[in-house]
């Protein structure tokens, strides 16, 4: 179903109180979608639910529980579930600011984390984010999401499966695995840029235009956007992996450090795409300007062997009456040959000195 994008901006909270619910972004879905998993190492229950109410009594549900919610654009959804789970208004806040970066916040009781979820869109060969936004209880698990489509439809599978280490792990378990599938995917995105890479350097040298100097612009830009993106994670996970919140148990750190490690790669990866992005830059340069000293080495030969040629039509150009030339039968003939040969002197002294 198709609808219209409005965006608003951070400039409409101008003197609102903090706290103020105020939706910061691209809206980016029709109608906001209500998804809740709730698992033990026993049972498992999937619903869709249709208002926000519904999900209230899975607070207190044995087992651990997972709520979805796609589209962050609805004020009073957003502030009914957080008024029903204890969230901080301000935490509700950031939750609809889509201009959040990375970072962890820890409240004793539940946590809050803001992911960057990247993709690579095809058609317009470019990466667009999302920003998820994580509540990490000591039972539940609130993700918030702009829009449909994710990448944890692997980690929807695996809680279905009995007898996957998710459904016998807590809850920060779901939130480590949720983490690494976005931080995995960032790999996925690194690969589709090292493609784009590969493409440009093939071309830089020989065909530079403006075509490609718009791709590397548009490259260095994609990069500054993923380092935006990644950079601050690395202090999310490191927190996470020294267990410094309560919630964070024991035997899940290890998984938060692999994740960290991964993370630490993604990052080493995009300050190698950004300096050979720069490098690309430098090379296109350098390649324009060789381009233009070719050109103008050849204008500058031809203008020169057209020199002593030009003063030798100049000379006889001039209408003098006692020039023995102009009335000698060969005159016109022996001086084309005489140029000719100056011509071909020249060249020849211009190969020796290998500037041709």
């Amino acid at each position: 179903m198709a609808f219209k994008i409005i965006k608003k901006r951070r400039s409409e909270k101008t003197g609102l109180p903090p706290g103020s619910l105020v939706y910061i972004g691209e809206k980016k879905v029709d109608e906001v979608k209500i998804r809740v998993f709730n698992y033990s190492e026993t049972e498992f229950q999937e619903k869709s639910l249709k208002n926000i109410e519904e999900c209230f009594p899975f607070k207190d549900k044995p087992g651990f529980t997972w709520i979805n919610i796609n589209g962050i654009h609805d004020t009073q959804i957003i502030e009914k579930i957080g008024k029903h789970f204890g969230v901080h208004s301000l935490v509700l806040e950031d939750i609809m600011n889509t201009e959040q970066r990375p970072k962890i916040e820890d409240f004793g009781d539940y946590m809050y984390i803001v992911l960057k979820m990247l993709y690579y869109n095809e058609l317009k060969a470019e990466v667009e984010s999302e920003q998820v936004s994580i509540v990490l209880g000591q039972n539940f698990l609130i993700s918030f999401q702009e829009k449909d489509g994710d990448v944890f439809s692997s980690i929807r599978e695996r809680i279905k499966n009995s007898n996957s280490r998710i459904r016998k792990m807590g809850i920060d378990y779901l939130a480590q695995a949720l983490m690494d599938a976005i931080v995995d995917n960032y790999f996925l995105i690194l690969e589709k840029l090292g493609e784009k890479i590969e493409y440009l350097e093939s071309g830089l040298t020989f065909t530079p235009g403006r075509e490609t100097l718009e791709m590397i612009h548009s490259l260095k830009r994609e990069m500054i956007f993923l380092r935006n993106s990644v950079w601050p994670l690395r202090e999310v996970l490191s927190i996470l992996e020294r267990g410094e919140s309560q919630l964070i148990k024991k035997n899940t750190r290890i998984y938060f450090r692999d994740v960290y490690d991964h993370a630490i790669q993604v990052i080493d990866t995009v300050e190698i795409y950004r300096e050979m992005a720069s490098g690309m830059l430098d090379i296109y340069l350098s390649s324009v300007s060789n381009r233009t000293n070719e050109v103008m080495k050849v204008l500058t030969i031809i203008a020169t062997i057209f020199i002593p040629l030009t003063f030798i039509v100049g000379i006889y150009g001039m209408n003098f009456e006692h020039m023995p030339e102009l009335g000698w039968k060969w005159g016109y003939p022996v001086t084309i040959l005489v140029m000719l040969i100056i011509s071909i002197m020249m060249l020849l002294h211009f190969r020796r000195r290998k500037w041709v």
